[in-house]
């Protein structure tokens, strides 16, 4: 347990100097040292950590994924196992989990109520709402993943930001993009125009969803092309898939679903910077600077559906759900079964003393009473007073 402690906090200091150096401020940092008999809900620990901890360990995840398809396509079939880059991409979702005091049945609902709650909300959804969420953002007081969400773009993307940092972004971004076309094979690369074709076929339902209130319904039904994308392969490349099982297509779809979604995350980024530069003019112009960050917020509101990032943290949030679940599954067991083990691990032995299920000292005093032999301080006081 120590060594995921020390792995996440490393992490929160990596995740505070990245973010001094791209925005050039030093913002506070919360560092997950809250009341050691704290309990802290998922929702809590999901709007702390999504961005320095939850993101990067997807990403490294699907990245060691993408290396072991890679790996099981050359003919030597050698790959490496990596595990300091498994632990960190666990330690960086769990850890939370594991040194959040008092596991208990009853917490577990709760946080899992509030958690999906948190996820289906609809709060900040409203393009009037925008100002609220920039403030709540602030403050740390998202209500919703939506607004969870969005407020970050609108950090990324607020007029507070220069345009020459923006644009070192995006050519690093359009760098990298190209080193990946000619590094990937081009079996891999032509798959690309599946996910493609799933994502045109989905944006009618991401438009019903924008347009027609934020229903969860058509959010919902915007995923079922993606569970179609091995049929749409067959019909689009029946040529090169005819007679091969899809356990061996599966890295070329994974790679190519990752790649697309990258090149989807890069048009979104240009023609952002497209409107930073055309909204700095319109300041310069008119200027009126309300005018400017209001036309600014609104592209950034419509990218932020129509380009599938919120789709994407709510693909994310889903699985923090799952894994805030099973690790707090395994605490309760060992508190229950194994003599509040985690308990005391955390806290001491006093508290782990305490029977499963009984607040701690219900049955005591509210003060600790003296030995009989001790004397007390008034005692002492009057002895040295009567002494000649």
């Amino acid at each position: 347990a120590a060594t995921f402690f020390f792995i996440f906090q490393n992490k929160n200091i990596a995740s505070s100097m990245k973010e001094g150096a791209m925005t050039g401020i030093a913002r506070y940092f919360f560092t997950g040292r809250p009341m050691a008999n704290q309990h802290q809900t998922w929702r809590d620990i999901y709007v702390a950590y999504w961005k320095s901890h939850y993101t990067p360990a997807f990403s490294l995840a699907l990245a060691y994924i993408i290396y072991y398809a890679l790996s099981s396509q050359q003919s030597t079939n050698v790959t490496f196992i990596m595990p300091l880059v498994i632990i960190s991409s666990i330690a960086w979702v769990v850890t939370p989990i594991i040194f959040s005091p008092f596991p208990r049945f009853d917490l577990i609902q709760q946080d899992l109520r509030e958690f999906l709650n948190f996820i289906s909300g609809k709060a900040g959804s409203a393009a009037k709402e925008i100002p609220q969420v920039i403030a709540n953002a602030h403050g740390g007081k998202c209500r919703s993943l939506y607004e969870c969400g969005l407020a970050e773009e609108m950090s990324v993307w607020s007029n507070h930001q220069s345009l020459v940092v923006l644009l070192i972004f995006l050519a690093t971004k359009i760098g990298v993009a190209i080193f990946l076309g000619f590094a990937l094979p081009a079996g891999f690369v032509d798959f690309v125009a599946v996910p493609f074709v799933v994502y045109i076929i989905s944006l009618p339902l991401v438009f019903g969803y924008s347009q027609l209130g934020q229903n969860n319904v058509f959010l919902a039904l915007s995923f079922a092309p993606w569970l179609f994308i091995s049929m749409v392969a067959d019909h689009m490349m029946s040529a090169r898939v005819h007679g091969i099982s899809l356990k061996v297509l599966l890295p070329e779809h994974i790679i190519a679903i990752v790649l697309f979604f990258y090149l989807l995350d890069l048009v979104k980024d240009a023609l952002l910077f497209f409107c930073a530069v055309v909204s700095k003019f319109m300041c310069c112009v008119s200027n009126k600077e309300d005018t400017k960050v209001t036309w600014m917020q609104k592209c950034v509101r419509l990218s932020f559906v129509y380009f599938y990032v919120y789709q994407q943290n709510l693909l994310w949030a889903f699985v923090v759900v799952f894994a805030n679940l099973v690790t707090s599954l395994v605490m309760v067991v060992l508190d229950r079964f194994f003599c509040n083990v985690h308990t005391w691990y955390l806290l001491n032995d006093r508290l782990a003393a305490t029977p499963h299920g009984q607040p701690y000292m219900s049955h005591s005093p509210a003060r600790l009473s003296r030995p009989s032999h001790a004397a007390s301080a008034r005692d002492l006081l009057l002895a040295s007073a009567a002494s000649p």
